[in-house]
């Protein structure tokens, strides 16, 4: 994997905005209505060729397909992944929330946000029978758009995004495997098929994790003692996924979930970094930069990296529209370079900014701070 051997290299989380007519597409495809499979793998292609070369005008080095072809992660593992059944299920009645914590302080906010949903039935998936991977198909389209979309460009690296066993767990519910640790092992021994796809294709994978760290408000009822031991085998099962494959290829990012609210009740950092450190990846990208977890680049002073890892910490974010300043990213940056070398980190984003920005000017523009950011810190670091 790249390292920042001469300067600050850049990169983000993976999601990216989807153009309209594209995400049409994708609302038709995932909710079983008329659409032309043809013209959807073309718009994927053209798109992800849009989204790499605007990725490179606004100075990202280290690029990716931005996750065009994914609504979003319940949908991914449906297309991914055989093995189960679905049932509609009243939408408020979804115990895994990934507020779960945060709405016991904070009742009225999430009542408020809930009054569109109630008397909707949503979704919920069902394992019934033995997983397998059935995304050999779509895991290869993903490869080759991206391998022609960096053709004939200057990027310095490029990386796929694949979701980690434990957040797949979070999407579909076990009635077929003997407990929850069966479970995740059995998502971990499907998805090693992908992940090994990526890996062999050359280029570095990212495992996606947001849910570990949102499994202490879904699991609201959790000790610390018992939240971290559910956290080790999630891991366990994700090492087990990657056994083999070249940790100099991989990247694992974790992040306190997507969802717009407090965050009051998120997990520190320091009550599982070393659980996340054991994840057989080179780099680890984490979230650094929202109100409820910049605070946490101090704890490098006494954490240390595992001998040859580098960071990516998320140095701009996805819970505001404000465009970070320049010299704020260059700050954060330095920060972290002086605490774990300038050699081991890379400019990255809190989460993927695609669906989670109110605009796609606004992720853009935000992606050009942090690149402009990179070369402020990169002016004060090699001087």
């Amino acid at each position: 994997m790249k390292r920042s051997v001469d300067r600050i290299l850049t990169t983000h989380a993976g999601s990216l905005p989807r153009p309209d007519d594209l995400w049409q597409m994708l609302v038709a495809k995932r909710d079983g209505e008329p659409y032309d499979p043809a013209a959807f793998e073309k718009r994927v292609q053209s798109a992800v060729q849009d989204a790499v070369q605007q990725q490179i005008a606004c100075g990202i080095d280290v690029v990716n397909d931005g996750e065009l072809r994914k609504p979003n992660f319940l949908v991914y593992a449906r297309e991914r992944l055989s093995g189960f059944t679905q049932r509609a299920i009243e939408a408020t009645s979804n115990p895994s929330l990934i507020y779960g914590r945060d709405q016991v302080d904070f009742p009225e906010y999430f009542e408020a946000r809930q009054k569109t949903l109630r008397g909707r039935h949503v979704i919920q998936y069902v394992c019934h029978e033995p997983l397998k991977y059935v995304g050999h198909d779509a895991v290869q389209k993903d490869i080759g758009n991206l391998q022609a979309a960096i053709a004939d460009s200057s990027v310095t690296e490029a990386f796929l995004p694949s979701v980690a066993p434990g957040t797949i767990e979070h999407w579909l519910k076990n009635e077929h495997y003997a407990d929850d640790e069966a479970f995740v092992y059995a998502i971990a021994e499907a998805m090693r098929e992908e992940y090994s796809a990526i890996v062999e294709a050359g280029f570095v994978l990212q495992i996606d994790d947001p849910d570990l760290a949102d499994g202490w408000q879904i699991q609201s009822e959790m000790s610390l003692a018992d939240y971290r031991r559910f956290a080790e085998i999630r891991i366990d099962a994700l090492n087990h996924a990657l056994r083999g494959l070249p940790p100099e290829r991989i990247r694992f990012h974790m992040c306190w979930g997507s969802y717009h609210g407090p965050h009051k009740y998120d997990l520190p950092l320091e009550h599982i970094v070393d659980i996340i450190l054991r994840v057989q990846a080179e780099v680890f990208s984490l979230e650094a930069s929202n109100p409820r977890h910049e605070h946490e680049w101090r704890l490098w002073e006494n954490v240390k990296l595992p001998k040859g890892a580098a960071l990516i910490p998320g140095v701009v974010t996805h819970v505001s529209d404000v465009v970070e300043h320049p010299e704020l990213v260059a700050q954060r940056l330095v920060r972290y370079a002086n605490l774990v070398g300038r050699e081991n980190v890379i400019a990255g984003t809190d989460c993927g900014l695609g669906m989670r920005v109110g605009h796609p000017k606004i992720v853009w523009a935000k992606l050009e701070a942090l690149a402009e950011g990179a070369r402020l810190a990169t002016q004060e670091l090699w001087r």
